[in-house]
Formats: structure tokens, C-alpha cells, sequence
């Protein structure tokens, strides 16, 4: 009868399964990361009748109307985070206008979590009628900033159109040299406000309620949305300031005497500083300022280059220099050492704006504020001589220091995130390498492996989104059999170091510290079973011969589709649905219902059977499990009594990983370290309860019999 209803149980599973990858999305593997469609010059430059073949690199042709060029059209091919060229096809007429930008090929793994294809195709197109170019756009423009749930490949997208346009655009060698100019330092003249803006030292953006619901509604989004919040059009939206106070004529007027001083020890030498002031309903600072991190709510262009700010580079002033107007909000930055930035040329605020459109997605809008020093801080420095070539300057141009990689910037640019992962990856080596020490305080143990818990559920998956799953394993894989670069895994900071402390911890506890202390997914199963255990929920223990069977179902699944893998990824990154992390932890169940029916599902069987998913399912545990026997340490101690005279650790082991034998199976140990708190407690260990009871008979041997 069990052997019958096992049966019913694995059919159901894989019908179960089957319908999951059927229903909902079109599951075709071309939406799965496998988008590869041919695409001509004329369907992103419809103004053009006639065009040279692309060739070169970056590839590029120009574009004709006539016999008279009106522009170019080019295509990208950066690495994305696959592992593999996202390329997108882009017109640009001469004055940097894009026409049309198309995606020709991707194989993004990140289109996996449940952001349809379109969503990418509807990102690039949004290019269309910016300026790639011009520093001083209209501000009313939608900004291309972000896929929800997609950054790393938005901001590879968005570095990568930019450089590639600027390499276009002034690729040509006939073009004039251009006279440098060096930052001047005029001396120290008293200005009120009204001279500082009147001069330009003081750039102003104003926006009311009114002209961002017209911004938004541009782009289709009304201001009746059902998530958007009515105000008034009249009422003032922002009132922004932007000033460059490094110069000390317009630091020392805008900051006061005593703060520029400040600055000036904080600056290091050459490097610049900006002032940001406003009024408003709405706070430049962002979200990114609360949670310790980037400043996402702005940005400065220059060239088309992008330069994100970091808490760490801002100070918080409560008012300005004497005669100068409040301000509720008012921001000093110092621009980042190292990062490309010319005083002396033009640049812009871009400032942006969301509104949300369901419970977890939001269309985006910016404003742009430009800026450019007066002339009285500028010295241009003279033309080259005649007879130095054009080829000769664009010689000495490109020795100046080249911008920083993409990834430098994201690494920067999360500092606060990186600094508390290493802590708590620091905290979890030091409770792994002096458990001895712990062990003797139970309560103490318990309650740290609880925290730990809420900090891997709440923090690493919740908020840092930095849950791993075998689709990492499957593009490394392929990355390392064809052209291998670590760039592009260096785009996501925190799973890589999660990564790289995952491989390592191998070496020393298998796979107990990442499935057992560091998975989202696997903590928040966990703390929902400890609950259900509180509010009485029973609990099934399979016997262990039924136990030992099932756990092989998720090497099998692992196995398999690493074989499908080899021959088709995307076919492999679809199936590998199966593992409910991107529904639960990246998408917090907003995809459509058989993705949420399945993550439910799992999640309520381990309501029941502690920790279901991650002892029979999980595709990623398999994965680690695997090289995780070859670890060189065996930190869980046993006796050699465990599994004769005693089973009590084996009966009360979370995931069944102890043998009727007494044996920890690596493979399947969590490192909950329950074993080890029995291990040195006398009312619990039987051979520590006889060197007890030893102990105790000997000190109650009878006066009488030790007199002499």
C-alpha cells in the first residue's frame, strides 16, 4: 500500500510539474534567455534610403538620404550577465538623436525571474528621441534607468549605448582639435543669491504637481492611476538647487567661511565638490539614503557618462552661509576619486521620479537640471598648432585615464551592502570555528541560529535579493566552456561573494553553511515550520528507508538537467523552474498563478515535514552537495556509543541527515549544530549520564570506608 501511494505521490509531482511549465507564459525557449533575430539598418533609421554595410568594431555604418550623410547606425556588444553580448541595434542622426534602437540578441538568465521578454525590448525602445550626446536635453524626458528586477542589465544597456555612441560619433579623424580648458579659482568676492543664480554659480529646476502628472501622462501613465496618489497640480512638487562649491567664490558664499574649511579638509586635493538644495514634497535623498546605499533617486551626466552617489560621499547641512534662503533639504557631495569628471565642461542633474503601476512595478520619469560653471572660472587653453594632425590629438586624447569598468562602479556604488554581508559572513566563520565554545551554551546557540535566520530571510533575500540558484551554476559553466571573463559575474557584488563564501565553506562544512545558514529560501521554510511547530501544527517524520530514496530525487533532477544543459541552456534554465526561489524571494509571488500554485505548494509541505523543498527538490543543494564530500575537515563530533546506545540526535535532527548507524551523512547535513548541543549535555548524552553517575557514586562513598 505505501509502495502504491509513493507511486500516486511521484506521478502527481510530475503532472504537477508539467502543467507548471506549460501554463501561464509561453514556454518557448526563445523567452528563456535564447533571443537571436536578424535586423537591417532601415528598422532603426527610417529617415535614411540608403546605407554602407556595418563593419568595424564597434560595427557601425553610416546612414544616407541622398548622397548627403544624416547620421549613423551601430550595434552593441557588451557583455551582459549571461556571459554572453546583449546586442542592440541603435540609429543616431548626426546631432546624437537616436531614431530606433531594436534587441538583436540576448541570453540573459535574469529575464528568468518572471520580467517578460517585452519588458526588454520596451526598455531599449524608450532610447528613441533621446539625445546620447547633447548635455542639455529637454527636461521632459523619460529616463531609461531600470528594468524592475533586471538593474545589472538595464546599467550594462545603458553604459553600453552611450560609450558605443560616443565611439561613433567622434570616430571620424578629419574632425578639429578641441581647445582644453583648466578650472580657474577667482579671488574671493561677497555674492548674495540673487547674484549667484543670476551668474549661473546657482542652477534651478522647478517642478510643480501639475508638470509631472503631464511628464507621466506623455508616457501613459494618468494621474487617477489606481496607485498613484492625487495632489494638487498647483502645490510644488520640487524646488531643486544644484551649485559646484568647489571654486571658493561660490563655495564660501553658499556654505559660510567655516563650512567651506570643512569641505575643504573632507575634499581630497583636485577633487570636486557639489551642493544640492531644495523645497518640496519630494526628497532628492531617495530610498538609497535610508537603506545605506547609492543615492538613487539622481544622477550627473557628462558625455554620456553617469556618475551614481553614495552615502559615504554625502554630508547633511542644516543651513547655508549668513543671508542665504532655508532650505528643508540640503545635500553636500564630494564626486567620487577616480571617476571621469570635468569641472570646466557642461554636465546635468538628471532627477527621477517614480510612480508606482501594480504592488511591485513602477514606470520612471526624470527631469534634467544642466550646469555649467561661468565663464570667469573657465581658462580655455589654446588650439594646437597647425601642424599638429588631427590624428596627432586624437593621439594624445586617448592617453588620458580611461573610466573605471562597469563593475568597479557597482562595487562602489553598493559599499554599505558589501561591508554588511562580509560582516555577517564573518560572524557565521566565527560561530563555525569556535563551536565548541557555544555549544555549552544552548539557549545562546539556538537563539543566534535563529536571528541568523530572520537576517538570511529578511535581509540577503528580502531586501539584497541575493538568492542563488543552479541557473548561476549553468551560466558559469557555459561561460568557462566558451569565453570565460569574470566581469560579468563581478556585475552582481553580493552574489558573488555569496558565491565565492559558498565555494570555500565547501572545503570545511559541505553544504551546510549556505543551504543551512545563508539561503533565503531555505531560512524562511525553516522559520515557517518553527512556527507551525508553536501553534501545533503536526509534525510527519518519513521512515528513513522511505527518506533515504526520496533525497535522491534531487540529484536525478540536478543530473539532468546539467545533460540538457550541455546541449541547450535555455531548455535547461526553463525546467530549472522547478525551484520556487524567484517566485518567493525575488517576486514575492507577483507572477502568474502556476508559478505561485507551485511555490505555495512547496512552502505548505514544509509546514509539515521540516524543511521538504531543501531535502528532496532542490536542485542547487544537489549541486553543492556534490563537491561538498570532498570537504578536508570534520568538525561534527561523534562517539562511537551514537547509533548503538543512543539515537536521540538521529530522532531530533531537522533534515534526517543522521543514519540509524549514528553517522552524519555530509551530503545532507544543515549544520544546525542540534547534534553538537546533545553531544556535551549530561541529561541527554547516555555516556555522559554514566560518567555522571560515576562521578556522583564515588562522591558518595561512606566516611567509614576512607578512615584508616
Amino acid at each position: 500500500m505505501l509502495l502504491l501511494n509513493s507511486k500516486k505521490i511521484v506521478l502527481f509531482f510530475f503532472l504537477l510539474m508539467a502543467c507548471l511549465l506549460s501554463v501561464g507564459r509561453e514556454g518557448t525557449a526563445r523567452e528563456f534567455g535564447a533571443y537571436d533575430v536578424p535586423a537591417q539598418p532601415r528598422e532603426v533609421f527610417s529617415e535614411a534610403d540608403r546605407f554602407d554595410p556595418l563593419a568595424g568594431a564597434p560595427r557601425k555604418t553610416l546612414a544616407y538620404k541622398g548622397n548627403e550623410p544624416v547620421g549613423h547606425v551601430f550595434q552593441t556588444s557588451d557583455i551582459g550577465y549571461s556571459g554572453k553580448p546583449i546586442e542592440i541595434l541603435v540609429g543616431m542622426r548626426n546631432d546624437g538623436t537616436v531614431t530606433g534602437a531594436k534587441v538583436v540578441k540576448h541570453a540573459e538568465p535574469i529575464l528568468l525571474v518572471g520580467i517578460p521578454e517585452q519588458k526588454l525590448f520596451d526598455f531599449v525602445s524608450r532610447y528613441t528621441g533621446r539625445n546620447l550626446l547633447k548635455v542639455g536635453q529637454d527636461s521632459n524626458q523619460q529616463a531609461v534607468d531600470a528594468i524592475s528586477g533586471a538593474t545589472v542589465t538595464a546599467i550594462v544597456i545603458n553604459d553600453s549605448i552611450h560609450r558605443t555612441a560616443i565611439k561613433v560619433a567622434h570616430g571620424n579623424k578629419g574632425e578639429a582639435p578641441v581647445a582644453r580648458a583648466t578650472l580657474l579659482d577667482p579671488p574671493y568676492q561677497p555674492s548674495d543669491w540673487q547674484t549667484l543664480l543670476q551668474e549661473g554659480s546657482v542652477h534651478r529646476l522647478t517642478l510643480t504637481h501639475g508638470e509631472v502628472d503631464a511628464a507621466f501622462k506623455k508616457i501613459g501613465l494618468l494621474s487617477d492611476e489606481l496607485y498613484v496618489k492625487p495632489s494638487m497640480p498647483e502645490a510644488l512638487f520640487i524646488d531643486l538647487h544644484v551649485a559646484l562649491v568647489s571654486p571658493a567664490a561660490i563655495g564660501r558664499n553658499l556654505l559660510g567661511e567655516a563650512e567651506f574649511q570643512n569641505m575643504q579638509r573632507w575634499l581630497a586635493p583636485g577633487q570636486q565638490a557639489l551642493l544640492i538644495m531644495a523645497n518640496g514634497s519630494f526628497s532628492f535623498r531617495g530610498s538609497g539614503f535610508v537603506r545605506g546605499g547609492i543615492f538613487d533617486r539622481f544622477k550627473l551626466n557628462q558625455d554620456g557618462s553617469s556618475i551614481l552617489l553614495h552615502d559615504h560621499q554625502y554630508r547633511r547641512l542644516g543651513t547655508l552661509g549668513a543671508g542665504m534662503p532655508e532650505f528643508t533639504e540640503i545635500g553636500l557631495f564630494k564626486l567620487p576619486e577616480g571617476q571621469r569628471f570635468d569641472p570646466t565642461r557642461p554636465w546635468n542633474l538628471e532627477l527621477l521620479t517614480g510612480r508606482a503601476v501594480g504592488p511591485t512595478e513602477k514606470v520612471f520619469t526624470s527631469f534634467l537640471l544642466p550646469y555649467a560653471l561661468p565663464e570667469r572660472f573657465i581658462q580655455q587653453a589654446p588650439l594646437p598648432p597647425p601642424s599638429q594632425s588631427a590624428e596627432k590629438a586624437v593621439e594624445t586624447a586617448s592617453t588620458e585615464p580611461a573610466a573605471p569598468p562597469l563593475w568597479h562602479r557597482i562595487w562602489r556604488a553598493r559599499t554599505g551592502d558589501i561591508i554588511v554581508l562580509a560582516v555577517s559572513l564573518l560572524v557565521l566563520t566565527v560561530i563555525f570555528f569556535f563551536q565548541e565554545l557555544l555549544i555549552v551554551h544552548p539557549a545562546l546557540v539556538k537563539n543566534l541560529r535563529l536571528g541568523y535566520l530572520f537576517f538570511s530571510m529578511v535581509w540577503i533575500g528580502g531586501y539584497a535579493q541575493a538568492q542563488l540558484s543552479v541557473v548561476n551554476v549553468f551560466t558559469f559553466l557555459h561561460a568557462f566552456m566558451g569565453e570565460f571573463r569574470w566581469d560579468f559575474f563581478l556585475l552582481e557584488p553580493l552574489i558573488f561573494i555569496i558565491w565565492c563564501a559558498t565555494a570555500l565553506s565547501l572545503l570545511f562544512w559541505g553544504r551546510g553553511a549556505f543551504c543551512g545558514w545563508l539561503c533565503p529560501f531555505g531560512a524562511l521554510q525553516e522559520i515557517l515550520n518553527w512556527v507551525a511547530c508553536k501553534v501545533g501544527i503536526p509534525q510527519f517524520r518519513l521512515p528513513f528507508a522511505w527518506h533515504e530514496r526520496l533525497w535522491s530525487i534531487k540529484y536525478i533532477l540536478f543530473l539532468g538537467l546539467f545533460a540538457i544543459s550541455l546541449s541547450s541552456i535555455a531548455t535547461a534554465e526553463m525546467l530549472a523552474e522547478i525551484e520556487p526561489f524567484k517566485t518567493v524571494v525575488q517576486l514575492h509571488f507577483m507572477r502568474e498563478w502556476p508559478y505561485v500554485t507551485w511555490a505555495v505548494l512547496v512552502l505548505a509541505a514544509g509546514l509539515f515535514v521540516e524543511r521538504f523543498f531543501c531535502r528532496y527538490l532542490c536542485l542547487l543543494g544537489a549541486c553543492l552537495a556534490i563537491p561538498g564530500r570532498m570537504r578536508i575537515f570534520a568538525w561534527l563530533k561523534r562517539r562511537r556509543q551514537c547509533g548503538d546506545l543512543c539515537s536521540h540526535c538521529s530522532t531530533e535532527c531537522l533534515v534526517q541527515a543522521i543514519q540509524p548507524n549514528g553517522e552524519i551523512h555530509p551530503n545532507e547535513c544543515f549544520y544546525c549544530l542540534r547534534c553538537q548541543l546533545n553531544y556535551v549535555n549530561e541529561a541527554v548524552c547516555p555516556t555522559l549520564i554514566m560518567r555522571r553517575n560515576r562521578r556522583e557514586r564515588r562522591a558518595q562513598v561512606k566516611p567509614e570506608e576512607t578512615e584508616c
